[in-house]
């Protein structure tokens, strides 16, 4: 969890844009993957393209692979 809490949140904070980016929160810029597996148990699940089932940047889904049923629009 820490290897993810720095890449993401940690990164922000870093930058200087915890406002708006590294968490998931309401009003934030909303970039998010859903992998395959369990990244808490495996962090190796986030290396390849193969685990990678669904990609959402700007708050829109740019890769669907299928597996993860995505029944509504999602909001940004």
């Amino acid at each position: 969890m820490e290897a993810i809490v720095a890449g993401t949140r940690t990164a922000a904070e870093a930058c200087g844009w915890e406002d708006r980016i590294g968490t998931i929160e309401a009003g934030k810029l909303a970039d998010c993957i859903l992998v395959e597996g369990d990244p808490l148990a495996a962090l190796e699940v986030l290396r390849g393209a193969k685990q990678v089932q669904l990609v959402i940047q700007a708050g829109q889904v740019v890769v669907d692979r299928g597996s993860i049923p995505v029944t509504e629009g999602v909001q940004s």
